[in-house]
């Protein structure tokens, strides 16, 4: 096992930057997420890591080792891709041992280690079968005890899920957390897919245009979200963010107290009631748009006031109302997150609601 330290790692493709200057340190055993949009460079920093892509600047150390000029093979790291990568003509068995008869490891700690993972995996009666003869899971599973076996240092993880149907996600995702915990080995894993960072993660890395926007655990990013950008890219639905004014204009708005420079009101969607709370809280006007039964819940979409303005809540069951329905909703003070829109940046004030 090994820390991972990047310092002000930066990549350019002639003169357009992918990755605009990261610092970022992980500890050893731990598992961080990067997540973010296509093209935020997660996967183009993950590649650097591995040693696949060169550095334009910077320094990315591995067990306290630069590895900058160092070869993939040299750097004791193990990559799962998407696309699995197998060796099609390869049995899955010869698949596992391939990187270990290179490394010129004894045939009997092969065996042991090839046993040891078919174990953990349940991959034991496909190791005569072919890729072909796999489904994607098994696959998937594969892929994994492939990088297992060779026993690194850290687990890099490149979008390894993204080829799978939601169901099978869910249970890979399951074990591959477990997987982590039970081996205790530093692990980076890169995801568009927000269920899966935040289930995933012990501390969340979230980018956007080749920078880092937090860094947290998964209930810190959520519950705190340093810029309008994540609050809008974390959460499902994701947080409703409001001007300043809308809310000043509510039944209620001049109880509403905020601290000067703010000017753009987020709120998460369950935050957002139809009855009123007992706590101190906003009313508002709205009309009902959409209804989306979600299992036990639904999602509510809403036009507020006499404004163009939509906001979604979650509402439990299925209520029974139908589309441009005037309803009031209310909105929770001490649920409100500020923000300055000019700079994007939370701002660490409290709004007040008189009494």
């Amino acid at each position: 096992m090994a820390t991972i330290n990047i310092i002000d790692i930066k990549k350019s493709y002639g003169s357009v930057p992918a990755v605009k200057g990261i610092n970022l340190s992980v500890a050893d055993g731990e598992f961080i997420v990067l997540v973010g949009p296509s093209g935020c460079g997660k996967s183009t920093l993950l590649r650097m890591i591995a040693g696949l892509e060169t550095v334009s600047g910077g320094e990315i150390q591995i067990g306290g080792r630069n590895v900058n000029r160092a070869e993939p093979a040299e750097r004791d790291i193990a990559m799962v891709f998407q696309n699995y990568a197998l060796y099609p003509h390869m049995s899955v068995r010869k698949n596992l041992e391939y990187g270990l008869k290179n490394r010129g490891t004894p045939r009997a700690e092969i065996d042991r280690r090839i046993a040891e993972v078919a174990d953990i995996l349940e991959i034991g009666p496909m190791l005569e079968r072919k890729p072909r003869q796999l489904s994607g899971g098994q696959r998937q599973r594969v892929a994994m005890g492939r990088a297992i076996v060779r026993e690194p240092a850290a687990f890099l993880f490149d979008e390894p899920l993204s080829n799978l149907d939601a169901k099978l996600r869910v249970q890979m995702r399951v074990e591959i957390r477990r997987l982590q915990r039970r081996l205790k080995t530093t692990s980076i894993y890169v995801t568009h897919d927000q269920l899966e960072a935040m289930t995933l993660a012990d501390r969340l890395v979230v980018m956007n245009g080749g920078l880092v926007e937090q860094v947290g655990t998964p209930v810190d990013v959520y519950d705190r979200p340093a810029s309008l950008f994540v609050a809008s890219f974390i959460g499902s639905p994701p947080m409703n963010i409001l001007p300043l004014d809308l809310l000043m204009q509510a039944d209620d708005g001049g109880l509403l107290k905020l601290p000067a420079g703010t000017d753009t009101i987020g709120i998460r969607p369950d935050d957002i009631l139809t009855e009123k709370p007992s706590e101190p809280s906003i009313r508002l006007g709205a009309t009902v748009e959409l209804l989306e039964p979600i299992g036990g819940e639904s999602h509510l979409h809403i036009r507020l006031g006499d404004s163009n303005q939509t906001a979604v809540l979650t509402v439990p069951g299925r209520p029974d109302l139908s589309e441009a329905a005037r309803i009031p909703v209310y909105i929770r003070a001490s649920a409100l997150h500020l923000f300055d829109r000019q700079t994007g940046k939370r701002t660490d004030k409290s709004p007040h609601v008189a009494a």
